[in-house]
């Protein structure tokens, strides 16, 4: 019974950092190299998509995404998808996609420049080659060096919340099952010995 706790608290635990590691913003140092459109066909990994934009019809099974190529500090490639969030999950409110590609194709570097420039991409996802799955671009803004540190605060302060939140549920729970059950199953059992 105890193996059955620790799997399911230890799934629970994973999934719950999946999500936020899905979902909260991320930087990136990356250097540009190219923007583009593409028609996507959306297939099995359609829940990495955003969904169709307003006015779109609800059965649309294609639609075209703009992407920007980047590569990072280390010289791997990364690409990132540029779609509209709106009002859905994950909250960002990005409206505006077609400003930030314009913004993305101003800032285009080529390795071989004398003073290549950096950039801070802020997205969320993941990258997976296999799936065709791409991190949605948030914002981009240049940087002076590939060596600036970026400090996620509100990385930090949503975790602390939700560290503060889980603590809060489990005090309560405990001070719940000393002050309330615990008697009940006492009562019950007392003459069991």
């Amino acid at each position: 019974m105890v193996y059955v706790k620790w799997v399911f608290w230890g799934t629970f635990w994973v999934l719950v950092a999946a999500f936020f590691h899905y979902t909260l913003p991320q930087h990136d140092i990356a250097r540009i190299t190219d923007t583009y459109e593409k028609r996507v066909d959306f297939g099995e990994n359609s829940i990495f998509w955003s969904h169709a934009e307003v006015g779109d019809a609800a059965t649309t099974v294609n639609r075209d995404v703009f992407f920007i190529q980047a590569f990072r500090t280390n010289d791997k490639p990364m690409i990132y998808r540029n779609e509209d969030t709106g009002w859905g999950w994950p909250p960002y409110f990005k409206f505006d996609t077609s400003n930030l590609q314009a913004e993305a194709a101003d800032l285009i570097s080529k390795k071989s420049a004398a003073n290549a420039q950096w950039v801070v991409i802020k997205h969320y996802g993941w990258r997976n080659e296999f799936m065709s799955i791409f991190p949605n671009a948030i914002s981009v803004r240049a940087v002076d060096s590939p060596d600036v540190r970026i400090i996620p605060w509100l990385n930090i302060v949503i975790l602390t919340l939700f560290a503060a939140l889980c603590w809060g549920i489990r005090a309560r729970w405990k001070k719940f099952r000393r002050n309330k059950i615990d008697p009940l199953v006492d009562d019950y059992t007392d003459g069991w010995g």
